[in-house]
């Protein structure tokens, strides 16, 4: 009789991670799980539509069987079979996250020995996940230092609250399992500013690259182009440095202007480069599931959020690892993650 893992959706900052991290690690190990008080630290509970997309997603590459997959569900039950390579399409409905749906079925994917292929309809760019540029510019190709190779494309962007987005991700199978060191980032080589608006004015990503050019030395700015059907604007800024390229988002607001848009965006970039981390808060969490799958690795972290603390433990409660959490000499967090497979 398989032992099912027992989980408290509860925990830490209580949010769609918790689940998200669940179903990955499940498929993997094939280790069955039962989650209670689903997003309970969100102002509304339960299951939203973009988690029901990720677990109906994990369902169908795994030929699961579940039990409580349903809109507002507060409780589930998911019990993974072989998972399968192949092309894929998911489509959430609404302007939910198409990143958080990639970034569920990506492990599981990578470890097969066939590659796959998956579209994801919905939200491109949304404000409580990574956007597509964060992923396509920063995620993906750290990732790619230890041996991940996945080929990615924005079709149309995705703004709240209509969406309309579509991403496409080819993932091949992972062969060359390397560890990784992150733990300094070398010389600052370019400092870049992009803004782009979907069916606004172009005057907004104007006023927003000016405002970067006065914050910061950049080396580049440029205005980018987005199609889809949604309204939308974001801006983002991209710090190349000898070892690394962190990447800096900013989604325009109703009633925020285009100038404090940037003004924050750029607050978040001087803050990084007064530290001495190579990865920032959000890609920090990020890269613990990789990292615990392959060969491990070491980096330091502009901050270690509530959200990695959950992250790691979720981890170390499916395989076989060490998460550890130190701080360096200069008082820089580094996270070190030890694998036994």
């Amino acid at each position: 009789m398989t032992t099912i893992i027992d989980i408290d959706g509860s925990q830490g900052e209580g949010g769609g991670q918790i689940l998200r991290t669940a179903l990955s690690l499940s498929m993997i190990t094939g280790k069955p799980f039962r989650l209670a008080n689903i997003r309970a630290g969100r102002k509304k509970p339960g299951l939203m539509r973009q988690h029901l997309v990720c677990v109906q997603a994990a369902q169908r590459i795994s030929n699961a069987s579940v039990q409580g997959d349903e809109l507002h569900s507060q409780q589930l039950e998911f019990f993974p079979q072989a998972i399968q390579a192949g092309h894929y399409d998911f489509n959430i409905g609404t302007a939910g996250s198409t990143m958080l749906v990639l970034q569920t079925l990506l492990p599981a994917l990578l470890l097969q020995d066939k590659p796959s292929r998956i579209s994801i309809q919905g939200g491109t760019h949304n404000p409580m996940a990574p956007t597509a540029d964060f992923i396509q510019q920063c995620f993906l190709p750290t990732i790619s230092k230890i041996g991940i190779n996945v080929e990615f494309e924005v079709e149309q962007a995705g703004f709240f609250p209509i969406g309309g987005g579509k991403v496409t991700a080819t993932i091949q199978p992972w062969q060359n399992r390397q560890s990784l060191d992150l733990i300094k980032r070398g010389e600052v080589e370019a400092i870049k500013a992009y803004a782009g608006v979907l069916n606004l004015t172009d005057d907004i990503a104007k006023r927003e690259l000016a405002v970067l050019q006065d914050q910061l030395s950049l080396s580049h700015s440029q205005q980018v182009y987005l199609k889809g059907i949604s309204q939308g604007n974001t801006a983002y800024v991209a710090v190349h440095t000898e070892q690394h390229c962190q990447l800096f988002t900013a989604l325009g607001e109703m009633r925020k202007s285009a100038e404090r848009v940037a003004h924050d965006l750029a607050r978040g970039v001087k803050n990084y480069l007064k530290s001495h981390a190579v990865v920032d808060e959000h890609l920090a969490d990020q890269l613990l599931l990789p990292l615990a799958l392959g060969k491990g690795g070491t980096f330091t972290a502009q901050c270690i959020s509530e959200h990695t603390r959950t992250q790691a433990a979720m981890i170390q409660k499916f395989l076989d690892c060490e998460i550890k959490f130190a701080t360096t000499i200069d008082g820089t967090d580094l996270i070190t993650v030890t694998t036994r497979h």
